[in-house]
């Protein structure tokens, strides 16, 4: 992408509504514009962000055997009424009527239509297990939303479904989703530390919260230290196998982790002191296992090894996907803007043309433009070298490649890495192949 062709509309100036630095940076970068309370459009440079995340989680989720579909937004207020959830939600529930005066509701989650959806589909054991997933816009009312994209009101979510013939079986579905998120959150270039979490009105024994951790969290946390140091993409696990699932799901659960929401005083002291950390965090997932709630509820069964009805158990796991962007940023920044992880950077590298009208400089960033055009951004604008700069530095791409007459005429340019702020020559030839490697 050419900048001079874009629809990138930096800001100069700090928005007086933003009160956080991601939303502050997302605005001031382009990623974002507001269009209504809590209601965000996402602009060239967030969407490719978002896409990236996106996909990421798929091809984690696709590595467990998880099935994407897509649901409506639209639901049927009767659906929530067979679960006993319409009247009891509360108000970030937006509530409709179609012409007919049918009462919909525009979803805030779909545990009672994934579950009418597969009690239509499966009627046998033989047909379990089942996990089915979506990437999807929800909308909850929030009274006062804030903090740009972290506490909106319309937000992109993973959310995913299991339906299991037993209690033993659910586990290992859920054991099998805490290896997934943990892959995902690592390949997305954050460390989101698993915490036990309350379970609220779900129920039951096993929650988890995966908090990125930040200042500006709004959650306390308690943990051991281990935790930060775990390499989970090197962890040789059989997704298939359900004694290896329980064994790592144990190794992981070992060290302190827990929110203050259900946070142990004794279990805590007994952490060596060197190994307590305390800090905040930002909820980025939340994985639960809640049984047969919603089955019971909706009346949906399948047919047993016996031949007779049973209620399949499910569990739930979402992870907060337009949330996730703010995390990040929150995470990793500096005085001059975003520090992008390279697996969800919106580009590569940009390209910073300082004499652009020199034709010895214009030819050299076409030539490494168009060797990479979707994955590298070209500042072509007749700008100050030091406005290229900063928007650089502001936008945070992992990569700037820096091109000056002087250089461009010796066939070298310098190499600038945004997180580090290392700086070093190179020649044009192996620009392209370093910054790809790396």
């Amino acid at each position: 992408m050419r900048l001079s062709q874009s629809f990138i509309p930096t800001l100069k100036e700090i928005p007086k509504e933003a009160q956080i630095i991601s939303h502050r940076l997302m605005l001031r970068a382009g990623l974002v514009r507001q269009t209504s309370s809590g209601i965000y459009t996402w602009l060239p440079m967030g969407l490719r962000v978002l896409r990236r995340i996106s996909n990421i989680i798929r091809e984690e989720q696709d590595r467990i055997n998880a099935q994407e579909i897509l649901m409506p937004t639209v639901q049927s207020a009767e659906l929530w009424r067979r679960s006993g959830r319409y009247d009891a939600y509360g108000p970030e529930m937006l509530r409709i009527q179609d012409r007919h005066k049918r009462e919909l509701l525009y979803g805030p989650t779909n545990e009672e239509m994934i579950t009418d959806l597969f009690g239509q589909s499966i009627k046998s054991y033989k047909d379990l297990p089942q996990v089915l997933y979506q990437i999807q816009w929800k909308f909850r009312d929030e009274l006062r939303p804030r903090f740009g994209v972290m506490r909106g009101r319309e937000f992109l979510m993973k959310d995913a479904y299991s339906f299991d013939i037993d209690y033993a079986s659910a586990l290992t579905n859920y054991y099998r989703m805490v290896l997934s998120y943990l892959r995902i959150f690592q390949r997305l270039g954050v460390r989101a530390v698993p915490m036990r979490a309350d379970t609220g009105p779900i129920g039951g024994d096993l929650s988890y919260e995966f908090l990125i951790l930040a200042p500006t969290g709004e959650s306390s946390v308690f943990y051991d230290a281990v935790l930060e140091e775990q390499d989970w993409l090197a962890e040789v696990v059989d997704y298939n196998s359900p004694e290896a699932l329980e064994a790592f799901f144990r190794r992981l659960t070992v060290p302190y982790a827990a929110t203050d929401e259900v946070h142990n005083i004794e279990a805590w002291e007994a952490v060596p002191t060197e190994r307590r950390r305390e800090g905040r965090g930002i909820e980025v997932g939340h994985i639960f296992y809640f049984g047969t709630k919603y089955t019971k509820s909706m009346g949906i069964t399948v047919s047993g090894h016996d031949g007779l009805p049973f209620y399949p158990e499910m569990g739930s796991y979402g992870i907060g996907v337009s949330r996730l962007v703010g995390a990040i940023i929150e995470a990793q920044h500096d005085e001059n803007g975003i520090i992008w992880p390279e697996s969800v950077a919106p580009f590569r590298a940009v390209i910073l043309n300082l004499k652009s009208g020199d034709n010895v400089c214009d030819n050299v960033c076409e030539r490494l433009y168009m060797a990479a055009p979707q994955q590298l951004l070209y500042d072509d604008r007749m700008e100050r070298a030091g406005v290229k700069f900063a928007d650089a530095d502001l936008m945070g791409h992992p990569w700037q490649i820096i091109v000056g007459a002087r250089g461009a005429s010796a066939g070298i340019v310098e190499l600038k890495h945004r997180a580090t702020g290392e700086r070093r020559e190179v020649s044009i030839d192996n620009v392209l192949t370093f910054i790809m490697a790396s």
